[in-house]
């Protein structure tokens, strides 16, 4: 296969035919059978170079009576013990600053980024020069199979600093000969700043979160600006759920009158578009030969088959520094074989995107529910907004469940239209999730706007009884801390 070699050496000169559809035609479109085989060489390597190097792997594979030698088929990967992000935590805790898996002297350490902490201890990520370039190289293949080209303008509209999917945005721009402008996002202003300057340059291509996509509209409309004249034709979003939600997806589309693509998965997985859907095929293509993903049952771990949903388990087939080998992400989605995609890469899809986190899940009476669902409710319904905010109570007779939810134009004034659409938007939710909810309708100037990712869910006793009128409550009152 063309340049798949370990440790991973690109020709950095390389920009295949401009008008083939394809970075690497023998790697994105081989079976998938001899493509297997070619994995399972892979994760030896891989985890040859790890059990040598890492402290953190020997133990725990020791432990677990696993050595790479005995990786002979898919099936026996599927007995290598999982890492989980807590595991990385403790690793670095006990051997500052980048734990006992980093696979390289500290001396080729070329970047060093990491998590906010805003949960706990923030975690390191240590990347090597040569992960640096393979991740230009790796990230400019899948935005190629986007529709991009040498000489696009690609606006990238997302943080800078920590945040890592950014930086690939930009090495992968780069490394396709693309003109990149890194204007980022998050400050004071900043948004404004963004209209101004999509306006003057015109850009082909955008990147961001779908939350901060929407929000970019909104603004731009309330000055009388119409997104369409910026003249996108590609979004490709990331960091959070949404742009493979259909009615998110349309919203957007609409919008801007351009191309929606869903893309990203871990900051822990470079080259962080390893999931990315292309030009022709929606949802989200899991590029096997860069990140090796399977959709995993939770519990067991074990690979669940096609059509079934699960968690996907990622591992790293060309990063040397800081190996991802069975990290298990949390995240929930499910996944097909992939024979028949549009762009006529072979490889697995996930036709949903990733749904969220298992642990958004929550339950109101017995109902599991998933606060893509109710994202995915809400703007299929002419007059929401662009912002809400799901309640939850805790701790009382029966779980209770209330939406905040700012509306379009003036409707939030005109009391009739308000309580048509609060009783829309309730009989929907009801329908869609099967257990019933209340929705008030607040100003929009109420809610917070977002400039990144969006932060929904509030388990808050207080608020939720703030909410509620007096005539509503109940006779006897369920709002009382335990």
């Amino acid at each position: 296969m063309e340049s798949w070699n370990y440790p991973p050496e690109y020709n950095s000169a390389y920009i295949p035919n401009l008008n083939s559809q394809f970075w690497f035609p023998e790697r994105e479109t081989m079976d998938p059978d001899a493509r297997e085989k070619a994995i399972i060489e892979r994760l030896r390597l891989v985890m040859e170079h790890a059990y040598a190097n890492s402290p953190f792997y020997r133990k725990k594979w020791d432990h677990a009576g696993i050595h790479p030698s005995q990786i002979t088929s898919l099936e026996n990967f599927e007995r290598v013990p999982v890492v989980t992000k807590e595991e990385l935590k403790q690793a670095q805790e006990n051997f500052p600053p980048f734990g006992d898996y980093l696979c390289v002297p500290e001396a080729e350490i070329h970047h060093i980024h990491g998590t906010s902490g805003t949960t706990g201890s923030p975690t390191t990520f240590a990347i090597g020069r040569r992960d640096w370039l393979t991740i230009a190289n790796n990230q400019a293949r899948v935005m190629w199979g986007m529709g991009l080209r040498p000489g696009d303008t690609i606006f990238i509209g997302s943080l800078f600093s920590l945040d890592m999917g950014s930086w690939g945005a930009l090495l992968g721009s780069e490394r396709l000969q693309a003109r990149t402008f890194p204007f980022g996002a998050g400050t004071p202003d900043m948004t404004s700043q963004t209209i101004v300057w999509m306006q003057k340059i015109k850009p082909k291509a955008f990147y961001g979160t779908p939350s901060y996509m929407l929000h970019l509209a909104e603004l731009a409309v309330s000055q009388g600006i119409e997104p369409k004249d910026f003249g996108l034709e590609i979004l490709f979003a990331y960091g959070e759920p949404g742009a493979s939600i259909p009615s998110l997806k349309k919203r957007i589309e609409d919008l801007y009158a351009a191309k929606v693509i869903d893309c990203g998965t871990m900051a822990e997985l470079s080259p962080w578009m390893n999931a990315a859907g292309t030009e022709q095929t929606d949802g989200m293509l899991l590029w096997q030969d860069i990140v090796y993903t399977e959709v995993c049952d939770p519990k067991s771990h074990a690979r669940v088959n096609w059509g079934k949903q699960g968690t996907p388990i990622h591992t790293h087939l060309e990063r040397n520094s800081q190996p991802m080998i069975r990290l298990v992400s949390g995240d929930l989605t499910h996944w097909t074989e992939g024979k028949n995609n549009p762009c006529g890469r072979t490889y697995p899809r996930l036709p949903d995107g990733i749904y969220g986190r298992i642990d958004d899940m929550f339950k109101v009476r017995g109902k599991v529910i998933y606060p893509s669902a109710i994202n995915g409710v809400l703007n299929e319904i002419e007059g929401y907004g662009s912002e809400h905010q799901i309640i939850i109570t805790r701790g009382s007779t029966m779980d209770e469940l209330v939406l905040r939810i700012d509306t379009k134009g003036n409707i939030f004034k005109k009391k009739e239209k308000c309580k048509a659409l609060q009783t829309q938007i309730e009989e929907q939710l009801d329908s869609a999730l099967g257990v019933k909810s209340r929705v008030k309708i607040v100003s929009a100037k109420s809610m917070t706007k977002t400039q990144f990712k969006a932060k929904r869910i509030v388990d808050d006793h207080e608020l939720y009884k703030s909410l509620i009128t007096d005539e509503e409550k109940p006779a006897i009152s369920i709002f009382k801390k335990p």
